[in-house]
């Protein structure tokens, strides 16, 4: 299995979202490694990861992966952190190996028992038939693109590299509609009652996440009271990739205090966010 190891310090791992390709993270994952080390992969069954997908096995190949991720990275264990699908993937990986999660970050993630709206449900009757659809609908991205930049140009600047980056990491339409329908009938629950792990809520702007609703992500903090939460203004869902600079800096706090006793370091200053709490990152 390919994967992406950069910077160093306290360890974060890094899942992508139901379109499977890191690469549409990569601002995030650069500002982050200015801060700490950043392991991230492609899902299993995109080509480009080499990795092993069963599909007998479904959703738990992506689970099974974040293992040998860490496995191959040497890491006893790490903070864990899914952006959107992937923190589906995140929680299911924290639940079954508690001992290999110093912390979960969710990012805009989707919440156990979610199932798809109708708007995703058509869409994945005929993937590949509508995918000139879906490309259309995900025009309406771009008020948040404009929300986190400074004026028109800007925003254009930085629709032409986000769309730049996922024509060059192209999505497959076909393997996205299989990634819902493995979690329709996922069962986390139970798995996740007990479990108390420190736990970053992250999202963006109420009003401008138009693909994961806020109030679905914030189902983690209801299930676990103990979490922390941090909302980075100006964005919607697609907050790591128009102000990384801003997501690294609500992320690598955390990372440091609870990824580093993997280092064996001791604890640095860093910002404390009080369980159920918000903070707001400007």
């Amino acid at each position: 299995m390919k994967f992406v190891d950069v910077g160093s310090g306290a360890p974060i791992v890094i899942i992508p979202g139901i379109q499977g390709r890191w690469e549409w993270m990569k601002p995030a994952v650069d500002a982050l490694a200015a801060r700490c080390r950043v392991i991230t992969f492609s899902l299993a069954d995109e080509p480009t990861c080499g990795g092993r997908f069963d599909p007998a096995h479904g959703f738990d190949s992506y689970v099974d992966q974040v293992e040998e991720a860490m496995d191959r990275a040497g890491l006893a264990s790490a903070v864990v952190a899914g952006v959107s699908y992937g923190g589906l993937v995140a929680t299911a990986f924290a639940a079954r190996h508690p001992e290999r999660v110093a912390g979960l970050v969710l990012v805009s993630a989707i919440p156990p028992g979610w199932t798809p709206n109708a708007r995703i449900r058509f869409y994945t009757r005929a993937p590949l038939l509508l995918s000139p659809l879906f490309v259309i609908g995900s025009l309406r991205m771009y008020k948040e693109i404009a929300a986190a930049s400074s004026g028109v140009l800007p925003g254009m600047a930085t629709a032409i590299r986000h769309g730049l980056n996922v024509l060059i990491h192209m999505l497959s339409p076909t393997r996205m509609a299989r990634r819902v329908g493995l979690v329709e009938s996922l069962q986390l629950d139970h798995e996740l009652a007990a479990l108390h792990i420190p736990t970053l809520v992250v999202t963006g702007d109420a009003a401008l996440d138009n693909v994961v609703p806020v109030r679905l992500t914030e189902e983690y903090t209801r299930m676990w009271p103990h979490a922390e939460r941090v909302t980075i203004s100006r964005t919607g869902h697609i907050g790591l990739v128009t102000r990384p600079d801003a997501f690294a800096a609500a992320v690598g706090p955390f990372v440091h205090q609870h990824g580093q006793r993997h280092e064996g370091a001791s604890q640095p200053t860093a910002l404390k966010l009080r369980p159920s709490g918000e903070k707001k990152v400007g």
